[in-house]
């Protein structure tokens, strides 16, 4: 692991639970954060490497789609695998009661906020409607606002409608673009919900941070899953070896020919969310 994700896992560690150091009950979060840290540092440095020189900044709403893998390629888990459909949103002429109550019955912490045409504008939240809601409050505030972040806020928070309370413009996603590349996406931009856009910028779902975490770091009973069926696949006999999984370690006990073995093995590490292979097999 790089120093990059060791720091990121120890800021989160602190920030989850200060002072305090990670007991065994937390040590799987521990290692689902590292793997997880770990597939979108992965998208960060491919994405800097595949950046022009002239270092243009990324357009928020890919224009076109990704393309797909060849033959014979492993299948690379896209946007569109995981993203809910239909999305919940809202039109900019909506009143604040009325945003404030969709994201009530839809459980959500923001919602897109939608043209005429169904084009993404913004994205309004809970923290912008807490800002009109202390407005309200307190409509004369005291004091001297300190940054002009806080400015901003406060004037926008005098708005009435979705689309005068709204952040934009929207950070948004394609359904083709990878899940690591929007993970890295709502890390970078600190959010918990990304609209997903067609190349025209039309609304056609909504992707969260769990879902991509999800996406990325699968359980032990899914990698344990496939590294039996790839076992099935190798040997005649698949009961001969004995596999199991424990926060992404994978063991393997038994019998292998000693010219399969190699291959195997380099196989099953070679599985997406393997962290290692404890080889305690025995040669034929």
């Amino acid at each position: 692991m790089s120093d990059f994700e060791h720091r990121s896992v120890e800021k989160e560690a602190r920030r989850s639970t200060p002072g305090r150091p990670w007991t065994p009950q937390e040590e799987p979060r521990q290692d689902a954060l590292r793997r997880y840290l770990a597939a979108v540092a992965a998208a960060a440095s491919a994405r800097s490497a595949e950046e022009p020189e002239s270092g243009g900044e990324r357009s928020e709403t890919l224009a076109t789609a990704a393309p797909e893998p060849s033959a014979g390629e492993p299948a690379t888990l896209r946007v569109r695998d995981v993203m809910q459909v239909p999305a919940a949103s809202v039109h900019g002429d909506l009143p604040f009661l009325d945003v404030a109550h969709t994201l009530a019955r839809e459980q959500v912490s923001a919602v897109p906020v939608v043209d005429a045409d169904d084009h993404v504008i913004g994205v309004v939240s809970e923290s912008d409607l807490l800002a009109k809601a202390a407005v309200m409050a307190e409509p004369h505030r005291h004091g001297p606002v300190g940054r002009l972040r806080q400015h901003r806020l406060y004037d926008k928070s005098h708005g009435d409608t979705a689309a005068t309370l709204m952040t934009f413009p929207p950070v948004t996603v394609h359904p083709a673009e990878r899940v690591a590349d929007a993970a890295w996406t709502a890390a970078h931009s600190r959010l918990k919900r990304l609209p997903v856009t067609d190349h025209r910028g039309r609304l056609v779902g909504v992707v969260s941070r769990r879902e991509l975490l999800r996406a990325l770091i699968r359980d032990d009973a899914e990698i344990r899953a496939e590294v039996e069926s790839l076992v099935g696949q190798h040997l005649l006999d698949p009961s001969a070896v004995e596999v199991g999984v424990e926060s992404g370690v994978v063991t393997m006990a038994g019998r292998l020919d000693k010219a399969l073995g190699p291959e195997l093995l380099a196989s099953v590490r070679d599985i997406d969310d393997v962290v290692d292979v404890i080889d305690e097999t025995e040669a034929d």
